[in-house]
This record gives C-alpha cells, structure tokens and sequence, in this order.
C-alpha cells in the first residue's frame, strides 16, 4: 500500500480524486480543470501536488500487489515526454525522441516494466532523468535494478533496447544470474571463430539464431528481426550454458514481444494518463504528477486484470457516450428546417 502522508493532509484535492482526473479528462488535465470539476479551489489542488514526495517504491508497493514476482521478465527503457512550449521548469532537457525521430525538448521517463508468468505486466520503477543528479541513463538503471532485486523481484529474464546494451550492464545482469536480450547496434562486434571480428550486419543470422562471442562480454546467441526496412540485431544471453541449443526462433519471439509491450505502456500513460499534460513548474509538483499518471496506469491495467474492463482505450471512449448522445438529442428539437425539403418532381 501506498504509504501514509508525513502530515495530516490539508487539502480537499487527494491522490484517487487526481488520479480519477487524469484517467477521464479528455482534453486540459490542468489545476484549474481540476479545481472546475470538482468544485475545489485551485490552491488546494496546488498543495496536493506541493505536500507530498511520492516515491518509486510507493509505485512497486502498488504494481506487487497484482503480479507473481517470481520468473518474469524485466525491461528497461526510456521515454520522452513532450514539453515544446514550456519556459522555466523544471527537469526539463533536450532528449532524443523515437516519436518524432529527433531531439526535442521534454522530459526523459526512464522505466522498468515487468511481465510475470501469467502475462500480467506493470511499471516497478521509475527514474526522470535529472542533469543536476550528473548520472546517465544507464546509471539509473543500474540503480533501479539493484532496488527492485533488494525490494523482492526475482526476474528470469532482461530485455532493453541497444542503448543499454553497453558491456557493464550485459555483465552486471550476468552476475545476477538472469538471462537476458538486449538490442545491439548494427556495427557491434562478434567473433564466430577465434581471432577474428565481424560486425552483426555482416553475418548470415539464421532465424534459431547463431552462437557467437561477443566482443569484451562471452558467449551469446545472435538474432536478427526486420521492422519494414529496419534490421534489428539482439544478443541472447542464458544462465545455463547448455541452453544454448535448445532457445529457438519462438523463445526468441517470446521475449522480444514482452519487450515490445513496453512500448504499449508508453503510449497509454500519454494517451489515456495525461502524463505530458501539466503546467506545473516545480520539481517536486512535476514528479508527484508523473507518479499519479503511472499510479493510474497501474489501476487501468488492475482493471483489465479483473476483467472489469477489456481495453482502456475503449473504456475511456466510453465515458463521453452518454454525454454526447444526450447533447445531440437535446440539440435537434426544433431543427427540422435544417434537413433538406424534398419537394415532388414536375414533368417539364
């Protein structure tokens, strides 16, 4: 459960009441939205966002609650919320984008997302990436992996695209006794035979994969996918070295669709959980925001997993059907002259 306030809360604006707004305002997640539907003053939405440091681990509490945490598999990736317009706030960076194929301003969500044996899949930790921290990326990956292992986790495997492919985070997963399949970057260096070193773009990948020595890290298994007229290259690594033989074309594609449900997750945290839509300035109002949107996720997929509802954005979808049939309703009586008046045809 999400841990008690440090102090008696003193505004009407609360963590569920901002969380419900986010998951069903179509349009301005806004204080001043919030402050309208509710019937609360915008200060006390201000001091809801201001009073309470929410912390990564309150978010694991929550995820745990629904997942086995036993033998699933962990994912590490990143992801950049827009913020093009915004002047004076806080966290706020310039940070590539996959959306747009460039940089553009924002803020840079990095994540671990965990599937469990059964296929039910949440955030566990978070990290926004803050420059004043003076760490990259991948150290708050290695940080987060050492949190959520200490916190109970207990993945089998680890996924993550090429930019967390570097060698210390291939070995430290390693040394955690995971097996993992992380993206490598075309140009990579692999060794199928010994004293010599080919790039994986080079090399004939049959679809079980190919045994190969990647260069500084030891043994793997090479793959290759294609996204329209993108290849795509993974190394596979397994705790067991006799496994080798046996992890095939759809072991592969197991995991690298677990993988790819990240990517899921980061579109309805934008699209369903207005994670991008604040005007907040402050850090600690800004990352109480993003907490909320994530902890909102969490409550949409507990949902799906109860089977209360089948899809979010449907869900979503269906909150205005009412509204806007009432409207429309409402709207035509006494419009009839707006139809056309089909007069009787006249014989010339």
């Amino acid at each position: 459960m999400i841990r008690k306030p440090t102090r008696p809360p003193t505004a009407r604006c609360t963590l569920p009441m901002y969380m419900g707004f986010l998951m069903s305002e179509p349009t301005s997640s806004t204080c001043t939205r919030l402050s309208e539907v509710m019937e609360i003053s915008h200060d006390s939405v201000n001091r809801f966002l201001l009073r309470e440091s929410y912390e990564p681990k309150d978010l694991f509490n929550e995820a745990k609650q629904l997942l086995n945490l036993i033998g699933g598999t962990l994912n590490v990736d990143d992801s950049t919320l827009d913020k093009p317009y915004s002047q004076h706030m806080a966290l706020v960076g310039h940070f590539w984008s996959g959306k747009h194929h460039r940089v553009v301003k924002g803020l840079n969500l990095v994540t671990l997302y965990y599937t469990d044996p059964q296929g039910r899949s949440l955030p566990v930790n978070y990290r926004v990436y803050d420059k004043a921290e003076g760490k990259t990326k991948n150290d708050y990956f290695l940080d987060m992996l050492d949190e959520v292992l200490e916190w109970g986790l207990q993945p089998a495997f680890m996924t993550g695209d090429s930019w967390y492919s570097c060698v210390n985070n291939l070995k430290t997963v390693k040394n955690h006794r995971m097996g993992f399949m992380f993206a490598v970057e075309s140009n990579r260096l692999v060794s199928t035979e010994k004293g010599t070193w080919v790039q994986v773009q080079k090399l004939d990948i049959p679809d079980d994969g190919l045994p190969v020595w990647l260069r500084n890290f030891g043994n793997v298994k090479l793959f290759r996918t294609q996204l329209k007229d993108q290849l795509r290259h993974y190394v596979v690594s397994l705790p067991d070295a006799e496994a080798y033989d046996a992890f095939k074309q759809a072991h592969f594609q197991k995991l690298h669709d677990q993988h790819w449900q990240i990517e899921q997750y980061h579109r309805m945290i934008k699209q369903v959980c207005n994670i991008e839509k604040f005007q907040v300035r402050g850090k600690v109002p800004i990352l109480n925001h993003i907490f909320a949107a994530l902890c909102s996720y969490v409550y949409l997929q507990r949902m799906q997993f109860t089977q209360i509802i089948s899809n979010a954005y449907q869900w979503q979808k269906a909150l205005y059907k009412e509204v806007v049939s009432s409207f429309v309703a409402e709207f035509i009586i006494g419009k009839d002259h707006l139809n056309p008046q089909f007069r009787p045809s006249v014989n010339a």
